[in-house]
């Protein structure tokens, strides 16, 4: 009974630690991104967009230019990446969060979205919250308990998301899934409910609450309407693959050219696509920006489908553009915007009168799809959008083009799914473990050689047999020498008593092969022999298992 209200007192000590820090955090970040917001769309993207048209053709080149040189001399060459910072640390403890690159990717990505850059606000305002959080809990580590890395994390992006698109459950939910194509992340929860909360809070006290995208009302929705919803989700699906191989593309190129080819052809072409859309569609640089006003653009009932259409290839073009250029920013709201275009498209092919829905539908489908976040899709388009009433539909959507998208994402860092650290070793090649200048013995050794050299003054337990051309030829094991009469080593050699019958390893194996060959051969120690016969080197059972790093990732709860 005592030891039940030590640990009843233990997990709401714990609970508490991270509700402090996890507030914190997000209130700090609401802070953050609202300032960034602020000085990003107000103070840099409003004027460019009003400017005249030669200073819209040439700004993006411009932001591009400043990202480059921010990131290479203040950032000490850091990549342009944003949320996939958080993507790759999360999972990982022991994937470093660099904190010295960060005033670097937030005044490049500043610069990129500011100047035109046609990309989300979404990504520096999660690398913000993450940035804080990391930063937090390297200052208060040693004082709270319970509290790992993770969850500091994990409460900053909540809170850049939530902040940023002005919805709390939203950003609990991205942040708990983005790490992971099919799994959410563990003993979060907590963490990314009040990070959220507290983000979202401080930031529509500085910057109101007004809604992002202009869809207000419920109409009713018939089992017509679930069907579109399913024909939704396949095209939604099948053109997010096609936006995430663009991007991967872009971002390809990007690491291809070099700086200054990367800049000016970026810059050329977000120029040309910005002086086009003014010209296309009478409605300012449309082609530029997060895309929010192309969005409102399409929704006038006015509006022909090809100029939907010619708009959402111009945006992608845009925003593969800005990839390439080597811009810092994030795709979560391209991906919104091809999902709105996308639906009104299909209203307009299908007639529908409820244009709202579809427009609704195909955000959270290619959402859903591009950033494999199915729940946090249908949660965005609920609060961002004013429409709860979709999230039935909105469900059908996302999961069909879940489907559709298949393994593909576009961001490269995400992981199929939560494994332990076990399961994390399985998949890592021999290689990692190898010894690839193991001790040898000869076949004509005396046992008492092996005994002197090897025990005695070396304490190993295994050593393999090899010719003189390397070719290997069996094990010695020392419990196979201490079974012997020890009066009969100085004339027993090492072929009399070296194992034969010990599993041999390949080269092209992974940790998870070797461990069940050695389980099931009853040894510790796997010789790794190539194609000819000749020994490549030794792994051992400890150095699969690496005892000292598996307890280092058991938490104290564990």
């Amino acid at each position: 009974m005592v030891a039940g209200a030590a640990e009843v007192r233990s997990l709401m000590a714990r609970s508490r630690d991270v509700v402090v820090l996890a507030a914190v955090i997000g209130a700090a970040a609401g802070v953050g991104v609202a300032a960034f917001d602020r000085l990003t769309l107000e103070v840099l993207f409003h004027n460019i967009a009003d400017a005249p048209t030669w200073l819209i053709a040439i700004g993006p080149a411009v932001g591009l230019g400043l990202a480059a040189l921010t990131l290479r001399h203040l950032g000490r060459g850091a990549s342009p990446s944003t949320t996939d910072e958080y993507i790759k640390a999360v999972p990982d403890h022991e994937v470093p969060f660099d904190l010295r690159a960060a005033p670097a990717r937030i005044i490049a990505s500043i610069a990129t979205l500011g100047l035109g850059g046609a990309m989300g606000y979404e990504g520096p305002s999660i690398f913000i919250g993450t940035t804080v959080g990391a930063g937090a809990f390297e200052r208060v580590r040693g004082w709270l308990r319970g509290v790992d890395r993770r969850a500091a994390l994990v409460a900053g992006a909540a809170a850049g998301v939530a902040a940023i698109f002005k919805a709390p459950a939203t950003g609990a939910v991205f942040a708990l899934e983005v790490p992971y194509q099919e799994d959410l992340a563990r003993h979060s929860l907590l963490p990314a409910l009040v990070g959220a909360a507290s983000g979202y809070t401080t930031y529509v006290a500085i910057n109101g609450t007004e809604p992002l995208i202009p869809v207000a009302g419920n109409p009713p929705i018939d089992l017509r309407d679930l069907g579109y919803a399913a024909l939704i989700g396949i095209t939604c699906g099948i053109g997010a693959r096609v936006f995430a191989l663009v991007i991967k593309g872009a971002k390809a190129l990007a690491e291809r050219l070099g700086a200054v080819t990367r800049v000016a052809t970026g810059g050329a072409v977000l120029g040309a696509l910005a002086v086009i859309s003014m010209e296309a569609f009478d409605a300012g640089p449309l082609a530029l920006g997060p895309g929010y006003s192309s969005v409102e653009f399409a929704l006038d009932p006015s509006r022909g489908l090809w100029i939907v259409v010619a708009l959402a290839t111009i945006r992608a073009a845009a925003t593969a553009a800005t990839v390439a250029g080597g811009g810092a920013g994030g795709l979560f709201v391209p991906l919104v915007v091809q999902g709105a275009l996308t639906g009104r498209v299909l209203a307009g092919v299908f007639d529908a009168d409820n244009h709202s829905l579809f427009v609704v539908l195909g955000i959270a489908a290619f959402l859903g799809a591009g950033y494999r976040v199915p729940l946090a899709a249908v949660m965005f388009v609920a609060e961002a959008t004013g429409r709860p009433g979709f999230v039935v539909p909105g469900l059908i959507a996302a999961t069909i083009a879940q489907i559709v998208m298949g393994k593909a994402s576009v961001s490269s860092y995400q992981r199929r799914m939560r494994v332990g650290f076990l399961e994390e070793r399985a998949d890592l090649p021999i290689a990692e473990v190898l010894s690839t200048d193991p001790a040898v013995a000869r076949p004509d050794d005396t046992v008492a050689l092996f005994f002197a050299e090897h025990v005695s003054l070396a304490r190993r337990r295994a050593v393999p047999l090899v010719d003189d051309d390397g070719v290997f030829l069996g094990l010695v094991t020392l419990d196979d020498v201490l079974a012997l009469d020890h009066e009969t080593w100085a004339d027993t050699q090492l072929s009399e008593v070296s194992r034969h019958d010990v599993p041999r390893g390949s080269p092209g194996w992974n940790l998870g092969q070797a461990l069940r060959a050695m389980v099931d051969g009853d040894v510790d120690h796997l010789p790794i022999v190539d194609d000819s016969g000749h020994l490549r080197g030794m792994v051992t059972s400890d150095a699969i298992l690496d005892r000292s790093r598996l307890m280092d990732r058991l938490e104290p709860d564990d």
